[in-house]
C-alpha cells in the first residue's frame, strides 16, 4: 500500500475537523469583543442603528462611550454571530480602534445616521436637535437592555464632532462628558462646516476634553485651530505626537488626521478620562 495516499486523506479529514469551512474569520478590531446590532424605530419608516459592543468577559459594563465617526458618518455595520464583521466605515480611527476601549468597565456604541440618509450624513442633521433625539433613542435601548450602565460619554472624531459638540447642547443632562477627537476646528474653511462656526462649548455643563494630533495635516481639523479653542474656553486638550506608516488624503483615517500607529495610546487616554472624569496625561508621545 502508498502510505501517502493513506497519510493525505486522514489529514485533510483532521484539519476539516480542527478548522470547519463554516469558521468564521474575525476581524482584528473585534477580537474578544461581543457584538449586537441594535435598531430602533425613530418616527415613520425611519430608524436608528447601532453596534453595541462589549468586552466578551465583561457582564456589567458601567460606562457607555457613544462613537460617532467621521465623513460621510454613515456606517451600515453588518453584524453576524455575535461580530461586526465589515461596514462602510471599517478604517474609521474609532471603529476601527475600539477594542482599545472597550474593557470590563467600558462599553462602546457605534452610531450609524438614520436610516434614509442615504450615503451622507449632512452637518445640517447632525447639529440638530432631531440627531441628539435619534441618537438618545439608540442609548435608551442600549441602557435597557444593559442596566449596569450608569454614565454616558460621547466620543466624536472629525466631521464626527459636529455631533458631540452640539448633542450635550440639546441635551446638558443626558451625558456624563464629550470628548472631542481631530475635531473640526476651520469652520469657515474650503467645504468645511459652518455649523460650529462660533460654537461656545461652555454653553453646557458637560464636561469637555480634545484629544488633537500635533502635526494633523487635514485644512479642517488644524492643531493651531484645536489649541485656539481649548485655550479660549479653558478645556483640556490632549496633544498626540508620533505614530507611523501613514497613508492616504491628508483628511483621511491613516494619517495622523487617524492617529495611526497611536490608535492603542489614544484610546488608552480617553479610557481614563471615561473612568476618572480626569485628563491626567496631556501629552501622548
Amino acid at each position: 500500500m502508498n502510505l501517502k495516499y493513506v497519510i493525505k486523506p486522514l489529514f485533510i479529514v483532521t484539519l476539516l475537523q480542527i478548522y470547519p469551512a463554516s469558521a468564521q474569520t474575525i476581524p482584528a478590531h473585534a477580537v474578544n469583543l461581543s457584538e449586537e446590532l441594535i435598531s430602533v424605530d425613530i418616527g415613520g419608516e425611519r430608524k436608528q442603528v447601532g453596534v453595541y459592543t462589549a468586552s466578551s468577559t465583561s457582564q456589567n459594563p458601567t460606562r457607555l462611550a457613544v462613537l460617532l465617526p467621521g465623513y460621510p458618518s454613515v456606517v451600515r455595520p453588518v453584524v453576524e454571530n455575535g461580530v461586526m464583521i465589515g461596514s462602510r466605515l471599517s478604517g474609521n480611527f474609532l471603529i476601527r480602534s475600539r477594542h482599545f476601549l472597550v474593557d470590563e468597565t467600558i462599553a462602546s456604541l457605534i452610531v450609524d445616521c438614520q436610516s434614509d440618509s442615504g450615503d451622507y450624513c449632512t452637518s445640517t442633521y447632525q447639529a440638530s436637535k432631531q440627531r441628539q433625539e435619534d441618537v438618545d433613542a439608540l442609548i435608551t435601548e442600549v441602557k435597557r437592555r444593559t442596566p449596569s450602565i450608569s454614565e454616558v460619554w460621547l466620543i466624536g472624531t472629525s466631521m464626527g464632532t459636529i455631533s458631540s459638540s452640539f448633542m450635550p447642547l440639546h441635551n446638558p443632562s443626558g451625558y456624563a462628558g464629550a470628548i472631542h477627537t481631530a475635531s473640526i476646528t476651520e469652520p469657515y474653511a474650503r467645504n468645511s462646516y459652518r455649523e460650529l462656526g462660533g460654537f461656545n462649548y461652555k454653553k453646557t455643563t458637560v464636561p469637555q476634553y480634545f484629544v488633537h494630533h500635533v502635526a494633523d495635516p487635514c485644512f479642517l481639523t488644524t492643531y493651531a485651530g484645536a489649541q485656539s479653542i481649548t485655550d479660549k474656553y479653558k478645556v483640556p486638550l490632549i496633544t498626540v505626537r508620533g505614530g507611523g506608516d501613514f497613508k492616504g488624503n491628508a483628511c483621511n483615517a491613516f494619517t495622523e488626521h487617524g492617529f495611526r500607529g497611536k490608535e492603542k495610546d489614544v484610546m488608552h487616554a480617553v479610557g481614563v478620562i471615561i473612568k476618572t472624569g480626569r485628563a491626567d496625561q496631556l501629552v501622548i508621545d
